[in-house]
C-alpha cells in the first residue's frame, strides 16, 4: 500500500473516561493511549466495556466524564461529523446499515467517502481502480465477485469486503469489533491472514481490534489490554499483557496461555 506519513502521535489519548448509563458505568474511568506507530488488541468477557470503548474511539459515543483526544483534536472542540470521516470501522452494525442488494465492488467503494451508496458521490476511475485492487488483496481477484450483492455473500466474505471498504477511505485510524466473530475455521484463518498483512504494513494506519479470543488475534498486533467489570486491567506491548495470571485475572478464570509461531491461545488449568 505505500509507506504511510505518520499524521498524529498518539492517535488516541484518554483520561479518566467514563460512560454511565442509567446509573451504571460501561465504561469506569478509563486511562489509555493509542500510539502512532501501534496495533492493538483489546480483549475482555461480555459486558467488560470493550465495544463502548471502541465507540468512543470512533467518536460515535460522547463520555460522561473524562477527556478524548482522537487524532490529535479533543472531543468537544470539533466537529465529530468530520473527525469520523478520518476514522474507519469494521462492524456488525456497519453491517446492518448496507443496502442488501449493493454489489460488493460498490460497498468497497462506499468507503472513500465513509458513505452507505455510491449514488452520494463521484467515483474516478482511479477509486474503482483501488477498489478492484482491495478486493483483489483480499482474495477476490474474480471481477464477477464485486458484482456479487452483498447480502449473498458468506459471512466471512462480508467481512474481508466490510475491511476493504474501511481501507478505501485512507482512514488514520483503524477500529475492528470482533471481526472474526461467528466465522467458520476457514473464514477465520483467510481474515486473519489478511489482518496479520495489514498489521505488518507501514501503510496501514494504527488499528484497534475487539475480541474475546486469544485465538483471533493476528500476527503481527504490538499491544493489548484486557477490560474487566468496565475497567481497564491492563494495558501494554501485548508480551507483558498476554500473560496466564493477567489473562485469568481479566476472564475470571484460571488458563494458561501460550505464544506460538506468532499466534496466541489459551485454555482453562
Amino acid at each position: 500500500m505505500g509507506e504511510r506519513e505518520l499524521k498524529v502521535d498518539p492517535v488516541a489519548r484518554l483520561e479518566h473516561v467514563s460512560v454511565v448509563r442509567d446509573g451504571t458505568a460501561l465504561v469506569d474511568d478509563v486511562s489509555w493511549t493509542v500510539g502512532g506507530e501501534d496495533s492493538w488488541a483489546l480483549l475482555g468477557p461480555n459486558g467488560s466495556g470493550k465495544t463502548t470503548l471502541l465507540r468512543v474511539l470512533g467518536s460515535s459515543l460522547w463520555p460522561t466524564r473524562g477527556v478524548v483526544e482522537i487524532l490529535g483534536e479533543r472531543l468537544g472542540r470539533v466537529d465529530m461529523r468530520e473527525l469520523r470521516t478520518r476514522i474507519a470501522v469494521v462492524s456488525a452494525s456497519v453491517a446492518r446499515t448496507l443496502r442488501p442488494a449493493l454489489p460488493a465492488l460498490e460497498v468497497v467503494l462506499t468507503g472513500r467517502y465513509s458513505a452507505l451508496e455510491t449514488w452520494w458521490h463521484e467515483y474516478t476511475d482511479a477509486d474503482r481502480v483501488q477498489a478492484h485492487s482491495l478486493l483483489q488483496a483480499a482474495g477476490f481477484g474474480d471481477a464477477a465477485f464485486g458484482e456479487r450483492p452483498f447480502g449473498l455473500l458468506s459471512e466471512g466474505e462480508r467481512q474481508q469486503v466490510l475491511l476493504a471498504r474501511a481501507l478505501m477511505g485512507r482512514p488514520e485510524l483503524l477500529l475492528m469489533d470482533e471481526p472474526a466473530a461467528g466465522l467458520d475455521l476457514g473464514a477465520r484463518e483467510r481474515l486473519l491472514s489478511r489482518l496479520a498483512s495489514l498489521a505488518d504494513d507501514p501503510a496501514v494506519p494504527p488499528l484497534v481490534l475487539v475480541t474475546h479470543h486469544l485465538e483471533e488475534i493476528p500476527p503481527g498486533v504490538t499491544h493489548a489490554a484486557l477490560m474487566r467489570e468496565a475497567r481497564l486491567v491492563v494495558a501494554g506491548s501485548i508480551d507483558d499483557v498476554l500473560t496466564g495470571p493477567a489473562v485469568s485475572e481479566a476472564f475470571g478464570v484460571h488458563v494458561a496461555v501460550e505464544h506460538r509461531d506468532g499466534r496466541w491461545t489459551a485454555r482453562s488449568e
